[in-house]
Formats: C-alpha cells, structure tokens, sequence
C-alpha cells in the first residue's frame, strides 16, 4: 500500500508594498494588538494587573502543573528515544544529504550564547545556593538546608533545572523545526512543524494562532529574562560604585529601586535595538564573541580563586544523583492540596480544629517557604500551647500542598521560562543545525550544554556554598538578593577592595550587559523572522517597533502591583501554556512524520 506524500506547500502571505512589506500583516497586527493591550492594561491598572496575573497564575498551575512537568519529561525521552532509534538517528537533516555548514566547535559555541546567557549570570550562584536551603527534600523534612547533608539534594534539583531537560525543551522545538526546513524544503516557521498533523489547514487561520502563540511566548520569556538581568546589572553597578539613588535600602538586603530599573532598562533595550538594527553579521555576531571570551575570564576567576577542589567532588556526587533520580525528577509531578483534602487527614481531624482555625493552619502547613519553626509560631494564640507532636503532625499533614507550591514555584516556573524561549532558541538552533544528523543534534545539544552548566554551577555556585559552610560569608550570601548573590560572592572570595575585584566586578557587569542586549536584539530579530514567513531579512523599522514593544512590556510589568519581577513571571508562565500544548503537538508531528518517512524509504 503506497503511502500519502506529506503536505509540504506551506503558504504565508506577505504584504508586497506598504508598511508591512515583507511581513505577513494578520501576524504582524494581531501581536502588536495583544501586546499593547497587555501594556495599556497594566500601565492603567496597575495595581490591580499584578494581583489578577499571580490569580491567573495560580488557577493554572492548579489545573496544568502537572501537564508542564509531564510534558518536559515526555521532550527528554522522546528526544533520547528518536536519537537512539537507528533509522531516525542517522537521518540527516538536509534534502541533499549535506554536511553542516559549521564546525563544531562554532555550532557549539553558538547554541549555547543562545540557549543561556544571563540565566547563567543571574543563578550560577542563587540558584545552588537557594536550593541547597529550599528544595523537596528540605521542603518534606528528609533533610535539613543549608548543611553539609543538604548539597547533594540542593544540585539535584539544580542539575535538572539546567540539564536535559532545559536543553530538551530547545531541542525538541528546533528539531522539529530544522526537519521541515531541510529536509522538505518548508518555511523555517512553527507552522510547517505541525504539517504532519494539521496538513493544509496551517494555511489558514490555525497557522495564524499558532505563530502569534509563538510570538507572544518569544516576548514575555525575553521580559522575564531582561528583567532578571536589569536587575543583576544595578546591583553590579551598585557593588561597584556605591550609587545609593538607585537602590532601596530599607530592606533586609539592598534591591534596585524603580528609577534603577528604569534607568537600566532604557541603556540596555536602546543597545539592543541598535544591535537588532545593525543585523546579524555584525551587532550580535561580535558581542557573542565578547561573550565568551568574558565567560571564560569569570570561570577561570573561580577555578583559581575558588573553591574549585570542592565544587569537582560536588560535581561527581550530584552527577551521579541526579542520573539515578532522572525519571522521578521527568515525571514526579505534584497536585495541590486542597482544604478538604487537609481537613480530612487523620492528624488535622483529631485536633477538631475551627473553621477559622483550619484555615489559618492550612495556609501556614501548605506555604512552600515556610518551615516547622515558622509553622509553629504563626499558629493562633489559642493553638500556641499544642504539644510539640500534635503541631509536628499538623505540619506534616501540609507536605503534599508545600511540594505543590515548591514545584509550581521553582520547576514550573524554569519550565514556563524555557518553553517560552523555544520558539527563539528552537529557532536559531535550526538555522545552525543544517546538514547535522538527528542523533548529533540531540547528543550535541541536549547532554553537552548540560556537563557545561553543570560545571557552571558547581564551580560558581559551589564556592559560595563553600564559603558559607565554613563560616567565612557568615549568612551574608544566603541572605543577599538572589541578584545580588554573584557579586557578594565576588566580594568574599577575592577580598573587598582588590583591585581583581573591582577589574573582575566591572567585567561581570560589562558581560550581563552584553548577554542581555545578545538576547534582546536576538528576540526581536526571531520576532521578525516569525511574521515574515521565515525570511531572515526584514525592515529596520520593524526591529526598532518591535524593541519599543518589548521595552514597554518590561517596563509595565516591572511596576505592575508595586514593582518587581513577579508580574513578569507570572504574565510569562501564563503565555507560555499555549506553546507548551504546541510542542507537546510539535513533537507528535515529529514521531508521525520520522515514522512515515521510514515507510516510504522502505517502500521504495
């Protein structure tokens, strides 16, 4: 029985005069359109925009973060799964059977200045340091944080937030886009991703949708990821030159204030728009170089600096670790934990607790953030005087609602983070992915960039674990904002007012800032891309509008319900849900044109 040629005559119309020349003008309006509602709405209604995005924000998480940890999980195996198959590994993505176009060092090089960047500036240091205090096992009181018994816990959950899964969610985006493109000779857009499942039908409105979903996930996870690193900047600019009008200081910790932010915000998007302007070949091309040779500075600092012997024993045990507790940390996946579900445990129903009193209980049990000491002193006066074993079982009653919100708040989170940066990573990857076998793509951009961020974390962030393990930063890490943490650090480590120091200081600062318009004035050039049916050029115009766009956007949500970067990451876990079903759909199309394929060859 022969087998059905596939669909592969992918139309985008593009306007051929006028303003939008070159650019599909539903795409181009209709996101333009959502992103200025989105603006105009937080800018008017800003108190409230923040409260209504955390209420958003969590009504979806109750019913979809399961779907979120599930799904990575399922873009990890799938990938591992075709790159092992024989017949789908050696497939080689070119219609000719070419090579690739880039070494590979270069293509290494490439994909991971795009994948990461300032993520790896921002939590190289909070992130190990954070879940090295908070983390699941900590959060059900296997372990204690913050102890020499908690590190190997804390990087689990550190190698898996930047291991292959991260790289997956790429990759699983990329792949299937660089398969249409290559090897059917189809626009390098999401749309041709989904022919095997939708055929001529992403011609019409439903190739609309799915662009602009991809093009609304592309804008909010560079916010997120601008708004971290404007962040880190001012602290950095801070650490350096002592500036007090940028910063709050009436809190525990230093943070930037609005007119830091601000004033960060305007320097960083107005280079990234005259990056975006200047094009490929030069804006980004050069400062990627800068990038890495930057980086490799700043890791050296530490190996020679650091605590180097330390974070290589720490990286052999969390290695290990993690690779043994790989399926549960894919699909362990947690529900909430409602107040019926508590009420009817047996500890919290042989206390006979009021309604008013179970409320107050239940919301202190199930808070992720908490911990039994604090559980115990924001109980009601009237339960202050429970025997220590009633208030520990009323604790324990609250675990599965504090895994939720544990999960919720830091892996899905990552998750959102990175799905909603797959339509520009995915992207990018497939344009530099031609002529490369399948099996190499996923090997080489899945489990490499991870054994680099590995590394990355626990040479960074292990030295400032080490550093509060042996009483040197006395707490001052730990207790720093989290994009504050490098630079305390720094502090520690090289001793306050060398002149390494100050020099490496100034050069960190130099590196978020050039990571952050890299990844700025790559977001609008994918952008473009999109709208333009996946031509590569398009109007300078456009690179400028669609800068402004993004600007407005972090700005807006930077200050929406008071100011911080809450709003953004809520607005961003809540856009990239859309796009989550997307490449769950994404990689379906993929297995059922992989297999399809295989037929027909066989049938020839």
């Amino acid at each position: 029985m022969s087998i059905k040629e596939p669909f592969t005559d992918v139309d985008i119309p593009t306007a051929n005069t006028g303003f939008y020349e070159g650019q599909s003008i539903p795409l181009a309006s209709i996101s333009k359109l959502i992103m200025v509602v989105l603006v105009l709405w937080a800018l008017i209604w800003s108190d409230s925009a923040g409260a209504i995005l955390s209420s958003t924000k969590w009504d979806s998480l109750n019913i979809f973060n399961t779907f979120y940890i599930i799904s990575v999980g399922a873009f990890a195996v799938f990938l591992f799964i075709i790159a092992a198959i024989p017949n789908s590994g050696r497939r080689r993505l070119s219609i000719n059977n070419e090579g690739p176009e880039f070494s590979r060092f270069s293509w290494f090089a490439m994909m991971f200045g795009a994948g990461l960047g300032v993520g790896l500036m921002v939590f190289a240091t909070a992130e190990p340091i954070w879940l090295w205090g908070s983390n699941p096992e900590t959060v059900a009181g296997k372990v204690t944080g913050n102890t020499a018994e908690g590190l190997t816990a804390g990087y689990r959950y550190t190698f898996l937030h930047y291991g292959f899964h991260a790289w997956a969610i790429y990759v699983a985006a990329g792949l299937s886009m660089c398969y249409y493109a290559y090897t059917r000779g189809m626009p390098l857009t999401i749309r041709s991703a989904l022919t095997p499942l939708f055929g001529r039908h992403v011609n019409g409105p439903l190739g609309a949708v799915i662009d602009i979903v991809g093009v609304i996930a592309t804008i909010l996870g560079v916010a997120v990821t601008i708004g971290f690193g404007v962040s880190q900047f001012i602290n950095g600019l801070y650490a350096i030159s002592g500036m007090e009008w940028m910063m709050d200081l009436t809190g525990e910790a230093p943070t930037p204030n609005r007119v830091g932010l601000i004033a960060g915000l305007i320097v960083i998007m107005a280079m990234s728009i005259l990056s975006a302007v200047s094009g490929v070949g030069r804006g980004i091309k050069w400062l990627s170089n800068g990038n890495l040779v930057m980086s490799l500075i700043l890791l050296m600092t530490f190996v020679i600096f650091g605590s180097f012997a330390f974070a290589m024993t720490t990286y052999g045990a969390a290695l290990g670790d993690y690779l043994l507790h790989f399926f549960q940390l894919s699909f362990g996946a947690h529900g909430p934990q409602s107040v019926a579900e508590f009420s009817a445990l047996p500890a919290v129903q042989q206390t006979g607790l009021s309604s008013e009193d179970l409320q107050a209980v239940y919301a202190s049990a199930t808070n992720a953030w908490g911990s039994l000491d604090s559980f115990r002193e924001s109980l009601p006066e009237n339960l202050a005087s429970l025997p220590e074993t009633t208030t520990a079982a009323l604790y324990e009653a609250g675990t599965d609602g504090r895994l939720f919100g544990w999960q919720a708040g830091w892996t899905t989170f990552y998750w959102a983070w990175w799905i909603a940066f797959a339509p520009f990573v995915g992207l990018f990857l497939a344009r530099i992915s031609k002529g490369r076998t399948i099996r190499e793509f996923v090997l080489g951009a899945v489990i490499a960039p991870s054994l680099v961020c590995w590394l990355w974390m626990t040479i960074l962030g292990g030295t400032a674990i080490d550093l509060e393990l042996t009483g040197v930063a006395e707490g001052a890490i730990t207790g720093a904002e989290n994009t504050a943490k490098l630079f305390v650090t720094l502090g520690y480590m090289l001793g306050d007012g060398s002149i390494i120091l100050k020099s490496i200081t100034i050069m960190s600062i130099v590196l978020i800032l050039t990571f952050l318009v890299t990844s700025a004035d790559s977001g609008i050039l994918v952008i473009n891309t999109i709208v333009s049916g996946g031509e590569e050029e398009s109007d300078i115009r456009h690179r400028i509008i669609w800068g402004i766009v993004l600007t407005s956007v972090i700005g807006v949500l930077l200050f929406a319900g008071g100011g911080g970067l809450s709003a953004l990451q809520d607005a961003m876990i809540i856009g990239a849900l859309p796009f989550t079903i997307i490449m769950v759909l994404m990689c379906i199309s993929l297995g059922k044109a992989l297999y399809n394929d295989y037929r027909r060859e066989s049938a020839e």
